[in-house]
Formats: structure tokens, sequence, C-alpha cells
């Protein structure tokens, strides 16, 4: 179930992206498995729980990307619409549907899973679940290596065939040429490198 994550209290439900039209309505990107489940969860908070934000969703701008057109009580004017670009939008864990089914788990959950390969031979942990438009995205971190190591795997069920939340762990499944970088890539690379020094 697609909502993220910045701690064991609160869940990241959406974020707010700017103003839309004149009478305070604002764009939403909501991160809900069904975008307009957003609203129904009551007030929303930013991430340190001192704002308060109920939303009211009035339309959809991009549905198949789950950004939304909204109200929110007591903003009713575009300058104070437009002064919340880029809130970030939380729900208490306690009020999200506790899950049963043990192939379902909030994406909050991956956070600081560990990724090993079939053999179990470990990757790395999961460090986010980020989602550009084409589809979300494991980004993983290799222990102790640092963040240029980082590499990013569709989070499918091909390249991610097992999710075991108990065990603190998801098996990724790689082709063999995925750490290969592409010959006119490799030399892209060097030629920065040399630009660098």
């Amino acid at each position: 179930m697609p909502v993220s994550a910045t701690s064991d209290k609160l869940l990241l439900m959406g974020a707010i992206l700017g103003a839309h039209g004149i009478k305070g309505e604002v764009k939403v990107k909501s991160f809900a498995a069904q975008p307009s489940d957003i609203a129904a969860y009551g007030a929303l908070s930013d991430a340190t729980e001192k704002r308060r934000f109920e939303l009211s969703v009035v339309g959809t701008a991009a549905a198949t990307r789950g950004i939304l057109i909204a109200r929110i009580a007591g903003v009713s004017d575009r300058n104070a619409a437009e002064a919340l670009k880029g809130t970030e939008l939380y729900v208490a864990r306690e009020k999200l549907p506790h899950l049963t089914d043990t192939d379902e788990f909030y994406f909050a959950d991956l956070i600081g899973l560990l990724a090993v390969d079939a053999g179990g031979k470990p990757y790395g942990r999961v460090v986010s679940v980020d989602n550009y438009g084409a589809g979300d995205l494991l980004l993983v971190a290799p222990e102790g290596a640092s963040e240029r190591d980082s590499f990013v795997v569709p989070f499918t069920k091909a390249f991610v065939p097992v999710v075991d939340i108990a065990a603190g762990k998801v098996a990724l499944n790689l082709p063999a040429d995925f750490f290969e970088i592409p010959e006119g890539e490799a030399e892209a690379e060097d030629e920065l490198r040399e630009v660098s020094r």
C-alpha cells in the first residue's frame, strides 16, 4: 500500500505542489493507494505536528499520477495557498487500517529493511521508496559505502520477488549485468572525473 514515512508514528501521505486558481485551492500529490483517500483520515499535519490541514478533494489534475485539486480549511486565496507549496502532509499511523495480510504493507515499512540476493548475500538497506511518475523505486544503500554507491531498483515483482517485513528483508532479483555501466556512459563518467580534477 503506497504510503511513505519519516517515523513509526507519522506516515507521509502527500505533499502540496502549489496553488491552483485564485480561490485558495491547491494541487496535492497523494501517496495513498487510492489518491482521493488522502482526505479520508481526518486532519493531516506537517512533520512537526504543529500545523493541521483539513483537506477536501474537489477534483483531479492528473489522476494517474495521484495529483488532486483540494481545498484546505482556512485557506481562501491564492497567496495563502502558494505559501503552502512544498508542505508535506502526514497522518498518524494509528489512523490507517491495520494490515493483516502478509502480502500487504505500507511503503514506510520497507525503509531500513535489508536488501539481499536470492542466496541471502546483502546488497545494503532500503533507504527510500520513491516515484517520479514511471513507477515505484527502491533506493538501496550498501552498508558502509558512500551515497554515490546507492542504487535504484524498480519495485516490481520481477525485481523484488520477496518482501518479508517480519524477517526484516527484501529479496532482489537483479539481472547479471545490473551493475555494469554501458560503454558510452562509462566514457562520459571518465571525462567528468578528468574535468573535476
